[in-house]
């Protein structure tokens, strides 16, 4: 798996993406013994890659990194070698759907090779918005590499209990994100703008509804841009503003919404791509065309780029889901009988 692999002239099943949701859909592909390719542009461009420990991971009690996570799901890939191979890394310069299924031509060391497939899962996922400092995003990562900046609340707010939070951003998403934690009872929000102009996305009288909330809780904006970080040593957030203040908080919390949803590509298959530019699939994740006319045929969304939840538990569901109607399809097709129940 970690070396050569000599490609099938066609495969049952086309994976994009190697993340939770991708890694599952190739590992169920070869237990249903349907071949599977999964391209994977590499696991430190997964949203999960950094995180330092998941809590709502099933079996693992102490939670676990996003980064152990995947080596295990790629340990479990490899058990199912025969019939599913997996390249990293790897940049898809093109997908193109026929009458018998998909081609998708990517590049790999240099060099650029096609495969076709009569199945094709979308598992790119999706990109988080990173605050730049000083025109760059790599201040913030080792504060959210230790777990001391978070990026989504129905992950990690259960951290938040008497702790003074930040929340990054000055738009509508992370004056409702403040809002959201004292779910969770910090001690305090206050939502960094980072130079950015306060709720210019958000229309005025509902601006006024969501500042009277603000207010009620305490949670005032500061509008100066972060030119430095600190705190690490102490486990703290600490933010030096340009007007010259030092701040101190406990967690940092981004509040700028995606920096990608990878919709692109789907759009080009005929994808209709939601309002919030995620893709729109049905219960069984398969892709629903723009033109209203269903789903389109052989196409698949899992994980964060369909449209619903972003939670690895999810991830994976959508990845058995749309695996297990791909089979169910194949068989059909060959002629055979199978009586799936849901």
């Amino acid at each position: 798996m970690a070396g050569f692999v000599r490609l099938k002239p066609q495969y049952d099943v086309l994976v994009l993406g190697g993340g939770h949701a991708g890694l599952q859909a190739g590992f169920k592909a070869g237990l249903l013994h349907q071949t599977a390719l999964i391209l994977d542009r590499g696991p430190k461009f997964g949203r999960s890659y950094y995180a330092p420990n998941m809590a709502n991971i099933p079996g693992f009690p102490e939670g676990i990194s996003g980064h152990k996570l995947l080596d295990l799901q790629l340990e479990q890939v490899r058990r199912v070698s025969n019939w599913t191979d997996y390249l990293s890394p790897v940049v898809v310069h093109s997908v193109e759907r026929g009458s018998e299924g998909f081609t998708v031509t990517f590049e790999r060391l240099r060099q650029v090779q096609r495969v076709t497939g009569r199945v094709l899962v979308l598992a790119m996922g999706v990109v988080d918005r990173i605050p730049e400092v000083q025109g760059e995003i790599r201040p913030i990562f080792p504060w959210a590499n230790q777990g001391i900046v978070d990026f989504c609340v129905l992950c990690d707010g259960h951290t938040l209990p008497g702790k003074r939070v930040a929340v990054i951003g000055a738009g509508k998403f992370a004056a409702l994100t403040a809002l959201d934690l004292f779910h969770f009872h910090p001690t305090s929000v206050t939502i960094l703008a980072h130079g950015s102009t306060w709720l210019e996305d958000t229309p005025p009288e509902e601006r006024r509804e969501i500042e009277r909330r603000l207010a009620s809780r305490g949670v005032r904006h500061l509008d100066p841009s972060i030119v430095s970080f600190e705190g690490i040593r102490e486990k703290q957030f600490g933010v030096v503003l340009a007007d010259g203040s030092h701040m101190t908080f406990d967690k940092g919390f981004s509040g700028m919404g995606w920096y990608s949803t990878h919709a692109e590509l789907p759009r080009k298959l005929g994808a209709k791509i939601t309002d919030d530019g995620y893709v729109a699939t049905d219960d069984d994740c398969r892709v629903l065309a723009t033109d209203g006319s269903g789903p389109v045929p052989g196409l698949y969304a899992v994980g964060d780029l369909r449209d619903g939840w972003k939670q690895i538990p999810e991830a994976w569901a959508t990845a058995e889901r749309a695996v297990i109607h791909a089979f169910a399809f194949y068989l059909e097709e060959a002629g055979e009988e199978l009586t799936l129940e849901p």
